[in-house]
């Protein structure tokens, strides 16, 4: 009888950093620090929206860090409210979690094919099929094994934080651009009322709450680390405070190099200041630089998509040779699935709408996550926690309400995508009743071998 293989236990704190800095780091940061520097007005403010939003992060961040402890399973969020709220909340969570992998994977992977037929004009023409390629070439390098997929994360984020590294010494080390006359911003303070101030930099502070996004990603690969509940907290926690701090000194870099008139001015803020610190040459790096922040997102997805899809084999709603694990560690067959799959959203060009909708339902899942942590606090009240939410339950009460807000803001803003999210919710309880008259017994952690 073929022993049953099994994820394997060889990523550490490293991984989790490395993992995590590559899936919140977006091209965002790239352009957002020109919309903020519009709504607030002034250096102080500029700084201190980017420090609220850091610290509405780690306030997420160690709250699901108790659950990841708790609960340390690969699957990512669907295993909270699975757990909280049972199955019905797993299947939902996990279906929207993993189709906004194959959405967010597909727009990744047309956005590096745009910055790549900048850098060689040549492949202008063939974008989609770059894109195809792209994705073709992480599945087959994470279908290698679980070292392969590690190193390919270790190198993409090392060098984006070295180059970022690079220009905000650089900014810091340049000659400022001369103060532009007769240019002001209006501060924020300046208002005649608070309400007015406040409503003028709620824009701004929901975009800089979406740049933060991605520190939770080391729970998708639970299973794979080694004493996972002392890991997990410190790798989710540990990297939201490191993207904090990067964030911060990104900004206060372009403070130093361009004026707040300028900055509230500028579409890219961070090209304008590499153009400062780089002369010649400084188009080419923010080119290279997007594109690697766009790859580091497929790769990302790559790890967390199928991941999803092994934990919904094991549990009986998807086909039990999607829970198979190759000779290099890697759930082949749900990698595979998760990159054909994003393969016929590139090919159907239908990512934006897609996005649009994921944008409504997935927050809708922080929503569950955040609940799941009151309701598991309630009913299990004595359970041995290893990690415990620091200022629970203020910190779990904030992150919850603001999710909520997100939440309400997304339908207002995109009514369209809020009903179609309705509609595709009711259609999950039909979904979930189908998938549940073929359902099998849940597949156990030793999963069937590939060959």
């Amino acid at each position: 009888m073929t022993a049953k293989r099994q994820l394997r236990r060889i990523l550490g704190l490293g991984f989790g950093l490395a993992f995590g800095f590559g899936t919140m780091i977006g091209v965002g940061i790239l352009r957002l620090p020109g919309m903020v520097a519009a709504a607030a007005g002034d250096p102080v403010t500029i700084i201190l929206c980017w420090c609220v939003g850091g610290v509405y992060a780690l306030m997420g961040a160690v709250s699901v860090s108790e659950l990841a402890a708790l609960y340390p399973e690969t699957g990512g969020l669907r295993v909270y409210p699975r757990h909280a709220f049972g199955e019905r909340a797993g299947f939902v969570v996990g279906w929207i979690d993993w189709l906004a992998v194959l959405a967010t994977t597909a727009y990744a992977a047309v956005s590096a094919a745009d910055f790549a037929a900048r850098l060689w004009p040549v492949l202008a023409e063939r974008e989609r099929a770059v894109a195809l390629a792209v994705v073709a070439m992480f599945g087959t390098m994470h279908a290698i094994g679980l070292r392969m997929g590690r190193s390919i994360t270790a190198v993409v984020s090392t060098t984006i934080g070295i180059l970022f590294l690079a220009l905000i010494v650089g900014c810091f080390m340049a000659t400022p651009l001369a103060s532009v006359a007769g240019s002001a911003v209006p501060k924020i303070h300046g208002q005649t009322h608070w309400v007015v101030a406040f409503l003028s930099i709620v824009p701004a502070m929901r975009a800089i709450v979406t740049a933060y996004d991605g520190w939770y990603a080391p729970v998708y690969t639970a299973e794979e680390c080694v004493d996972a509940s002392r890991t997990l907290p410190r790798a989710i926690i540990g990297v939201a405070a490191a993207v904090t701090c990067l964030y911060v000194a990104i900004n206060a870099a372009f403070l130093r190099v361009l004026p707040v008139p300028v900055l509230a001015t500028s579409a890219l803020p961070a090209a304008d200041a590499a153009r400062i610190v780089l002369p010649y040459g400084s188009e080419t790096l923010m080119t290279i630089l997007s594109l690697l922040i766009m790859l580091s997102l497929v790769n990302g997805q790559a790890i967390m998509g199928p991941r999803i899809l092994l934990s919904l084999a094991r549990d009986g709603w998807v086909p039990p040779k999607l829970a198979g694990i190759g000779m290099g560690g890697t759930p082949q067959p749900a990698l595979a699935a998760t990159m054909i799959g994003a393969g016929l959203v590139i090919v159907t060009g239908t990512f934006d709408e897609i996005i649009a909708l994921f944008a409504v339902l997935i927050v809708l899942n922080y929503v569950a996550v955040f609940l799941s942590v009151f309701v598991l606090r309630y009913r299990l009240p004595n359970a041995t926690r290893p990690f415990k939410a620091w200022g629970y339950p203020v910190t779990t009460a904030i992150v919850l309400v603001g999710s909520v807000g997100f939440l309400l803001a997304a339908i207002i803003e995109d009514w369209r995508s809020g009903v179609t999210a309705v509609v595709f919710l009711s259609l999950c309880i039909p979904a979930y009743r189908l998938a549940g008259k073929s359902r099998r017994a849940p597949a156990s952690k030793a999963v069937p071998e590939v060959t």
